[in-house]
Formats: C-alpha cells, sequence, structure tokens
C-alpha cells in the first residue's frame, strides 16, 4: 500500500459492486444482475493520488473504471436500508483498475482486480457534507473526459448495498465499498494520465507506468 494514502483507518476490505450501471452491464456484452453482483480488492492494491498505477509486464488490456466510493464508520453487520447511512463516515473518488484479458480468462475476478497498484483513492469527505442525491463520477484520461454518470443511474443504491453486504460480511471501520462504474471504460498504457472526479468530494489522479517483472501469463512449473 502507498505510504500517504488519506484514509484513516486503513480497510480490512474493499467491497466492489459489478455491473452495477446497466449500460456497463451492457457495454460488457450481458443484461444487468438481478441482485447485487460483489467482488473484493485486496487493500494491498490501493494507492494515493499522484502514486503510479503499474502495468504488469505482459497483462495486455489494462482498464480504468471510476467510481463512487463510500467508507464505513461504524460496525455493520445485518443492517436495514433505513439504518444504513448511519454506518458510513465519508465518500470519496476510487479507480477500480482491471487487467481486462486477464478477467475474461479466469473467469472471476481477483487477479484481473487484484493487482499492486490498481486501486487509487482520494480523501474521503464527511459523507454529512456531501449531497447524495447529486453525486456523480467523472473520468478523464489524458484531460479527456471518458466517463460521467450520476450515481442515481446505478442500479443499487448504497443503502441497499450496505443493507445486502452487511447481510453476507461484517463490515468494519475504514472499509471501503465501491459502488460500481458507468459505462465509458477503456484501456490506459504507460505514460497516460488517468483523474477519476467525484464533483464535490474530491479527484484522485495517478500517472500510468510500466510494471517490473517477468511478464504474463506465469508460466507454472
Amino acid at each position: 500500500m502507498g505510504g500517504t494514502l488519506p484514509l484513516d483507518p486503513l480497510p480490512t476490505k474493499i467491497i466492489c459492486v459489478g455491473k452495477n450501471y446497466p449500460d456497463h452491464a451492457r457495454e460488457m456484452g450481458s443484461e444487468p444482475p438481478e441482485e447485487p453482483l460483489l467482488f473484493l480488492k485486496p487493500p494491498s492494491s490501493l494507492i494515493a493520488g499522484g502514486e503510479p498505477i503499474r502495468v504488469p509486464p505482459g497483462a495486455g488490456r489494462v482498464d480504468f473504471e471510476g467510481e463512487v466510493a463510500f467508507q464505513v464508520g461504524r460496525l455493520a453487520s445485518h443492517v436495514r436500508e433505513g439504518d444504513a447511512l448511519d454506518h458510513l463516515s465519508g465518500v470519496l473518488p476510487l479507480n477500480d483498475i482491471t487487467c481486462r484479458d486477464l478477467q475474461s480468462r479466469d473467469g472471476q475476478w481477483t487477479r484481473s482486480k487484484g493487482f499492486d497498484t490498481f486501486c487509487p483513492v482520494g480523501k474521503p469527505v464527511p459523507i454529512s457534507e456531501v449531497d447524495l442525491e447529486k453525486l456523480q463520477v467523472e473520468t478523464r484520461v489524458n484531460g479527456e473526459v471518458r466517463q460521467s454518470a450520476p450515481l442515481s443511474e446505478a442500479l443499487f443504491p448504497i443503502e441497499l448495498l450496505v443493507a445486502f453486504i452487511s447481510r453476507i460480511m461484517t463490515l468494519q471501520p475504514g472499509d471501503l465499498i465501491a459502488t460500481g462504474t458507468p459505462p465509458g471504460i477503456g484501456p490506459i498504457v504507460p505514460w497516460d494520465e488517468v483523474e477519476v472526479t467525484v464533483p464535490g468530494v474530491g479527484s484522485v489522479a495517478s500517472p500510468v507506468r510500466a510494471g517490473s517483472g517477468a511478464p504474463w501469463p506465469y508460466q507454472l512449473g
């Protein structure tokens, strides 16, 4: 994890929601899910703004996915939707970097989304200072807008997500919930600059650089 992360406390887990924007589900070749589609990113993938996203050698296509994320403020287990916001402390921008080739190859998403540096995050703003009904996310690559959508277009709102997730796993203070990415995802390559902004909350900007080490796919034996 980056040494200057703007998160206190640090999360025990990062819970992400796949295909939560119907148009994004369709651009990925599928219909929107009937219930929240969850996956986890490891805390070791976190970096702060300004730290580079490292593209693994031979990983193929690597995509940006700008998202609105929420920080858990207090323990949450079997929470009702009406009480969900009481368990959240902050709102922040998050970039769910994904190795698209590995995601397709594996059929599940742990490896493709779990590399070190694959989760840039901005500084949380207290939820009490944010107009939740006006939240939106924008992503720019080299200054060009690639994604722009209000959170209201998401299929499952944050209150439902907290209730749903907390019936599966206990949410700890500091945990992050990423609410999904809107349509417009696309590839980034070394020397690009990618920035995810949640207007009224903040931004996380990241340079893209080539990673080091042996190329993928990993050779067994």
